[in-house]
């Protein structure tokens, strides 16, 4: 707008030639009163626009709001100013201003005079690939979504962002020109923005110098700078490493006198010029990350005890081949050290149980950031105990603490920490924002802050797992909002959720001459509501919102095998106690000999069917972490002619039932199912049968036969497996992880079951095995072991660093050693001769389908001296689920 305000002096040049040319109008008195013109009031009699050419004039005056008839003030009108203030705030004018162009007796004409803003027509793009094109503009609609006005900042925005799209490419120099051409063929004032594009040539960092560190090697300081990063180097020649402001390269002799090759930071310092392994690390210069890894520099020099580091001056410039040298100046300062630390306003702990808590003594090496941490200023979920743990635990929501420097003394520094309690607060109020398709209670009952209990800030974090843990809800974006009410010593919560896509369906169907229809049908929904499977106005398109489970699979192979399987979980019996009932039902058929031994699916096959119901408790004791569950199940099988049980004598006819009960303890403390970062899952599960053979008279079933002994089989199995999670630096987890299994049986004479059992090795998928009860057990880079066992130990170490952590697209990989071994009884167990395997893997959780993943294992017992390296190694795949 080059003109923002009502022309003075078109108005006062106005007034004056109407006085001056026409008789018939009144004087004015136009002595200026302190530079202005005095007021006098006049009708509107006309209102007109001027240089509106597809605008609706109409529209304009209306919104001007100034019309024929009504009483204004001149040379200035409050009203008048308000009027074109509407006016510009449409966005849709370059240029404003009101003249008056006519004044009789007491009577003036105005003339809204205006510049028209183009639209928006069409983005042309030159200098760039087809690709870039298309991410340009995906970008620029939606920056601009809804835009129609053509502005010069309109402009200079799409300037902006090309530029910033082009230099996160490595294109730091690229040229980027932006201007306006009028569409012809819309005929309507509009125009199309051309973007001219000069990518130039691709630029990396070539060198970084840090010139004035004497207490922190080079090579620790660029590990810190995470988005500045020098390019990869393997050469014999070093590289250029000049500073402008003078530095001196460590040569090989001060190199062995200061017994560099005892520390790896000091040697590669020294191969630096040389060899640089940043394989992985992208050498692009980006502006905003150098500032940001320039606070890095410093804020590391703040936890070591320099806490008066700075960077004095640093500077970036053109180096060969079109790289960049970056050049930093430090000033380290001295090494400073905690000393003595004193309290103020604390009532309700001593100074030594708050001194305890700190954990910070005399002599320690300063570091502000370890400080505000053991006062609860920065927030930890990973259950480290803080002052703010302390505190807020007990209800202190007010509480705060404030660390002052008393003195400072040579380099000790003296604290005194003011403690300010306040009241205990409680809760008044529970606000769920964000839940569209849950029902509130769903969430509330996960929830551990209850509306009239204290404030705990550990119960907060709890329900923030909980809800973590339910699958649809996304975790990354649980946000509790405390919101305080001083007033009356109580806080409302509002938590705010997104949900997240967990229901999963999947279909495929066939048909093969004798064999018949082929296929897999399955629905799997997560947050099932079955109270409303008959209200009509709920499917949209099913019943959903109260975090129920539902589980509907039918498989085929044609005439050799069919399964069907129903599962249905309520986690909350009663809805007033986090007591979970599921109920499941199976079907199965699987015939032998396909292809080959005969073709009559009637011939030799097994069959089951079964039932299960489990009752699981959340409870107290120990912690509210644990979870007891009780079940009951019953399966019955037929078998005819059935050789793969592959058991004992030959158990190939006859039937069997198999009711078991089941009792599990386990503590669930993982903080995220999809992406763990901290945490552990540890359970304890006992499966057993009734001794049948041990109630009667006769003990002694040697003289049995199979299809006798097994009519009612009897066992008892115990499980015991353990996932540990710990973040360490950076986004990188350690898992660690066990599984120990073991199956016993209660009379001699009978032996073990041929059911039930344990198989180890391959790809955990289960193929026909989980119907006769057998718990498959992967084991990377090793073949499914030709029998199966009655007892097994396997033991996992993973390293996992995510690529992705979004909700709609998790990927992160992994490298694993992996150790296992199954036996079939004690005389044979030794848990040290393990059958060791190393590899690599990647895991994607995509919406509708759930686990992807993929590993590559070297199994080191199965290569044979000689052989080659490809046959001791197995590319496994798995869908659905981790396997065990």
């Amino acid at each position: 707008m080059s003109r923002y305000f009502i022309v003075l002096s078109s108005i006062l040049l106005c007034l004056l030639d109407a006085f001056s040319s026409r008789a018939q109008l009144t004087e004015l008195d136009t002595n200026p009163i302190n530079g202005y013109a005095p007021k006098q009031t006049f009708i509107v009699g006309n209102v007109t626009v001027e240089g509106g050419r597809f605008l609706d004039t109409a529209v304009i005056k209306t919104i001007f709001g100034i019309f024929p008839g009504q009483k204004v003030q001149l040379p200035q009108d409050e009203r008048i100013a308000k009027g074109m203030k509407a006016v510009w705030g449409q966005g849709l004018l370059e240029e404003l201003e009101i003249n008056v162009t006519r004044i009789y007796t007491d009577t003036v004409d105005l003339k809204i005079v205006m510049k028209e803003r183009p639209k928006f027509s069409y983005y042309s793009i030159i200098g760039a690939t087809k690709t870039e094109k298309a991410e340009i503009q995906e970008k620029l609609n939606k920056a601009f979504s809804g835009t129609r006005i053509v502005s010069e900042a309109m402009k200079r925005e799409i300037q902006e962002r090309v530029k910033l799209y082009y230099i996160d490419k490595g294109y730091g120099k690229a040229e980027i020109t932006v201007s306006e051409h009028e569409d012809n063929a819309k005929k309507d004032n509009s125009v199309g923005i051309h973007i001219s594009i000069n990518k130039g040539p691709k630029v990396r960092i070539n060198q970084i110098n840090i010139i004035g560190n004497e207490q922190v090697t080079d090579f620790r300081l660029k590990s810190k700078m995470k988005g500045t990063k020098e390019k990869a180097r393997l050469s014999l020649y070093p590289a250029y490493s000049y500073s402008l402001y003078g530095n001196e390269p460590v040569t090989f002799r001060q190199y062995l006198n200061e017994t560099g090759y005892l520390y790896p930071t000091k040697t590669l310092e020294y191969l630096d010029p040389y060899f640089r392994y940043n394989i992985f690390s992208s050498s692009k210069f980006d502006p905003k990350k150098y500032e940001q890894d320039k606070l890095s520099l410093i804020n590391y020099y703040n936890v070591i005890g320099f806490r008066d580091a700075s960077i004095e001056k640093d500077t970036v410039y053109d180096a060969e081949n079109n790289n960049l040298n970056i050049d930093i100046k430090l000033s380290e300062g001295k090494k400073y050290y905690f000393g003595d630390i004193t309290w103020s306003g604390n009532t309700r702990y001593s100074d030594s149980v708050l001194n305890m808590v700190l954990g910070i003594r005399r002599g320690d090496v300063y570091n502000r950031e370890l400080l505000d941490s053991k006062l609860g200023m920065v927030p930890s979920m990973d259950g480290s105990v803080d002052l703010g743990t302390l505190y807020l635990d007990q209800g202190y929501l007010f509480f705060r603490a404030t660390a002052h420097e008393t003195s400072i003394v040579g380099d000790t520094i003296n604290f005194r920490i003011d403690i300010i309690e306040g009241a205990e607060a409680r809760i008044k109020r529970i606000i769920i924002k964000g839940n569209n398709k849950t029902n509130d209670h769903v969430l509330r009952r996960e929830l551990y802050t209850k509306p009239g209990n204290v404030f705990s800030r550990s119960d907060v974090f709890r329900s923030i797992r909980q809800l973590s843990q339910l699958g649809y809800i996304d975790p990354a974006t649980i946000n509790p909002v405390p919101k305080t009410n001083p007033s009356d010593n109580t806080v409302d919560i509002i938590y705010n959720v997104d949900e997240k896509p967990s229901d999963q369906i999947e279909f495929q169907a066939g048909y093969g001459g004798g064999i018949g229809f082929t296929g897999t049908a399955g629905l799997t929904l997560n947050n099932f509501s079955l109270r409303n499977i008959f209200k009509k106005s709920e499917w949209n398109p099913i019943p959903m919102g109260d975090g129920q489970s539902l589980a509907l699979r039918w498989q085929s192979n044609g005439l050799w095998f069919n399964s069907v399987n129903m599962s249905f979980t309520e986690p909350w019996l009663g809805g007033k106690k986090p007591i979970g009932l599921t109920v499941g039902l199976v079907y199965t058929r699987f015939a032998e000999g396909v292809y080959g031994q005969t073709m009559d699916p009637n011939a030799s096959y097994i069959r089951n069917y079964g039932a299960n119901v489990v009752l699981s408790k959340r409870l107290k004791w120990p912690d509210n972490s644990f979870v007891a569950a009780f079940g009951v199940n019953y399966q019955n099988y037929f078998l005819k002619d059935y050789t793969r049980l592959a058991f004992g004598d030959g158990f190939s006819n006859g039937t069997s039932n198999n009711l078991n009960f089941l009792i599990n303890f386990g503590r669930n403390t993982i903080d995220n199912p999809i992406y763990p970062r901290s945490g552990s899952n540890i359970s304890l599960n006992i499966k057993f049968t009734p001794p049948y053979s041990l109630m009667g008279s006769n003990s002694d079933y040697s003289d049995k036969t199979l299809a006798e002994k097994f009519k009612w089989i009897e066992y008892y199995k115990v499980r015991f497996d353990v996932d540990w999670y710990q973040q360490l630096k950076g986004d990188f987890v350690l898992r660690v992880a066990g599984k120990l299994g073991y199956l016993g049986y209660y009379n001699e004479t009978i032996g073990q079951s041929p059911f039930e059992r344990f198989q180890l090795g391959g790809d955990g998928m289960t193929g026909y095995n989980f119907f006769i009860g057998r718990d498959v057990i992967s084991q990377r880079g090793y073949d499914v072991y030709k029998s199966d066992a009655s007892i097994f130990n396997k033991y996992t170490i993973e390293l996992r660093y995510p690529f992705s952590l979004n909700p709609s697209s998790t990927i992160y990989g992994l490298a694993f050693f992996e150790s296992g071994n199954a036996w079939n009884s004690f005389s044979e167990y030794n848990p040290f001769r393990l059958n060791r395997a190393v590899g690599l893997g990647i895991r994607m959780r995509l919406p509708m389908f759930g686990l992807l993943g993929f590993d590559y294992g070297f199994g080191f017992d199965a290569h044979v001296p000689g052989s080659k390296f490809s046959q001791s190694a197995k590319f496994t795949f798995m869908l659905g689920r981790e396997p065990d």
